[in-house]
């Protein structure tokens, strides 16, 4: 059984930042991509942002470029998320999720991956 521990989240203000850090157990992290997802409450679940297995190729929903960067460790199994100039509307529980195919195209999709962690809270006053 794959799982997925997110950690890193908090209560910050208006321009803060968070490094948010998902630890996996798959052996074979490294050979598939990867991606942060939120919620809000009352909402659905939303892409953040997405990497490959290599970390050469990420992608990011357009209001969080340029303010967030996703990457991954592969040695020590890690995926990151790098969040500056934190908005109140950031605000929100926010999931690292690991697609089981090995594939080059990085998806946004949250019904393309396979694993999904628990869930870590991010919240932005303003």
């Amino acid at each position: 059984q794959v799982q997925l521990v997110e950690s890193g989240g908090g209560l910050v203000q208006t321009g803060g930042s968070l490094r948010l850090s998902c630890v996996v157990s798959e052996r074979a992290f490294s050979i598939y991509n990867m991606g942060w997802f939120r919620q809000a409450p009352g909402k659905e679940r939303e892409f953040v942002a997405a990497i490959n297995w290599s970390g050469s190729t990420t992608t990011y929903k357009d209001s969080v470029k340029g303010r967030f960067t996703i990457s991954r460790d592969n040695v020590k199994k890690t995926l990151f998320l790098q969040m500056n100039s934190l908005k109140p509307e950031d605000t929100g529980s926010y999931y690292c999720a690991l697609r089981n195919v090995v594939s080059a195209v990085v998806r946004t999709t949250p019904s393309d991956y396979d694993y999904w962690g628990q869930g870590t809270q991010v919240t932005v006053s303003s």
